[in-house]
């Protein structure tokens, strides 16, 4: 089975082909430019240059959330709408877990934060041994100061675009930044965790696909901010 997998989650931008446990094909983008400029033809481009025809697809895989409100909302729409078009089903995975797999062959406790603004992170715990992920807690959002009050004596590997927030805070706990292009989600990871959860029969139908938040809206915020005139 083909799998068309994408990451629209944070900053980054990337798809992936995926089948049979190689990856066909990968675009990547930090442009800074809005997913709803840059997904579509990055999908496109890797159709065509992998000369996949959409037929063959199996399954649209995407990161479901957390992740930045705007990112997920078209990353999911997209997912949804090619697999609609194409008649398949779809897979929505966590981007924490997407970003700890790329780093799971440093082995020990894997932290992938994103930032959430407000001095919040959204996060998760793994524990990696032999390029595998065992899950420690859910996916959460919680304060950064009280996720390095968690992990600050366990030495762990930081990912995810929140990676360097906690990481200024390690004082002299010896916790670890991968290079730049593994703290990041990529659809290859999307892709490997799609297929390992369609095995479980863990897929849906594309008008059950839904993002995964954690958090109001900042407008939702925003307007309780107002209303009690305090911050949230």
């Amino acid at each position: 089975m083909t799998i068309l997998a994408f990451d629209a989650s944070s900053r980054t931008a990337s798809a992936a082909l995926y089948r049979a446990g190689a990856l066909i094909g990968e675009s990547f983008q930090n442009s800074g430019l809005t997913h709803s400029q840059t997904l579509m033809p990055m999908i496109q481009s890797l159709l065509e240059n992998t000369q996949t025809d959409p037929k063959t697809v199996g399954l649209v895989a995407v990161t479901r959330g957390p992740g930045s409100f705007t990112g997920l909302r078209i990353g999911v729409s997209t997912a949804a709408g090619l697999a609609w078009g194409w008649g398949v089903p779809c897979c929505g995975v966590s981007a924490l877990e997407a970003a700890a797999l790329g780093a799971s062959h440093m082995g020990g406790l894997v932290c992938p934060v994103m930032d959430a603004r407000r001095g919040q992170v959204y996060n998760a715990l793994f524990q990696a041994e032999n390029g595998t992920l065992a899950r420690l807690t859910p996916d959460r959002a919680l304060s950064a100061a009280d996720l390095w009050a968690e992990i600050q004596k366990k030495a762990p590997v930081l990912v995810g675009d929140g990676a360097e927030l906690c990481y200024n805070l390690r004082g002299d706990n010896p916790a670890r930044l991968p290079p730049v292009p593994l703290r990041h989600p990529s659809a290859w990871a999307v892709a490997v965790l799609a297929e390992q959860a369609a095995a479980r029969g863990e897929t849906c139908p594309p008008d059950k696909l839904t993002p995964i938040y954690l958090r109001l809206p900042q407008a939702e915020r925003e307007r309780i901010d107002r209303e009690s005139g305090t911050q949230t």
